[in-house]
């Protein structure tokens, strides 16, 4: 596997730059941010939390490659305490919760391809990790049109429907999304909106056959300089499949709040881009 890894690491810049003639050329992103909650496609993951993230690869016109790691450092909620009660279902206290992913993407005029491996560090999880594959297209590439369509399906790690005899069964969770943005350049504004929907069962998106599990908008400025750039952004996330009578099976309940169980959340945050 890893020779077939470093295989492809070496051969598709080489057919990306046949490809693209001399526009091929190395590039990375890095930079960081701290947001006021953790918000992940419709569902409320954390408070406080520092993000760093980190890609490198190749980019040319209408091809890239690229791979990198994000990181989330922070707790399940403000209330900071400490502590597992294993006598509750949840956990009634904070504790830290930090998540490390690794992922690889390429993108072929708008076509994308990818791969994402997500490690979580929870106390006395059965499996500390998922593996996602994802698929989709971005109509800005040819079109200049700013939407995107993504399909994301879980094909590992910890993803399973239990019945009512607690038997486990793998679901491979999918996530569809349909985002589009649009940019006030007379104020220098972002607006992103996106609306997404689990197409069947899963324990992990809290649904029963299909339902829709986001719609978010984010609004965000940014300034540039000679070393970095600097962003500010809003946003919010409603879950309208949500109900606050539901139990969450993966995601421990955040403190006393519970604020999983929330179908609306906000967050605000910082960013740094180098």
């Amino acid at each position: 596997m890893k020779k077939i890894c470093l295989l492809v690491a070496l051969v598709l810049p080489v057919i990306m730059a046949k490809a693209e003639g001399p526009s091929v050329e190395f590039a990375y992103d890095a930079g960081a941010e701290l947001v006021s909650a953790y918000l992940w496609r419709g569902q409320y993951n954390g408070g406080l939390s520092f993000q760093p993230d980190v890609e490198v690869g190749y980019d040319g016109e209408h091809t890239s490659l690229r791979v990198g790691a994000w990181a989330s450092l922070g707790a399940t909620d403000w209330k900071f305490q400490t502590g597992l009660d294993k006598e509750d279902e949840y956990n009634p206290n904070t504790y830290f919760l930090p998540e490390l992913d690794v992922m690889a993407n390429f993108n072929f005029y708008g076509a994308q391809v990818g791969m994402t491996h997500y490690q979580y560090f929870v106390p006395e999880a059965k499996d500390n990790y998922q593996l996602e594959i994802t698929a989709g297209y971005n109509f800005d590439d040819l079109l200049g049109v700013p939407l995107h369509i993504t399909w994301n399906t879980i094909v590992a790690g910890d993803d399973y429907n239990v019945n009512d005899d607690g038997e486990e069964k793998r679901a491979y969770s999918s996530y569809l999304e349909i985002g589009y943005d649009h940019t006030f350049e007379s104020v220098g504004l972002t607006l992103s909106g996106a609306i997404g929907m689990s197409p069947w069962t899963s324990d992990f998106y809290y649904n029963e056959g299909f339902k829709v599990v986001n719609l978010s908008l984010r609004l965000e400025k940014e300034w540039e300089f000679d070393v970095c750039s600097l962003t500010l952004f809003a946003q919010g996330s409603l879950n309208p499949s949500l109900d606050n009578d539901q139990t969450k099976p993966y995601v421990n309940l955040a403190g006393d709040d519970k604020l999983c169980e929330q179908p609306l959340n906000g967050a605000i945050g910082i960013g740094v881009w180098f």
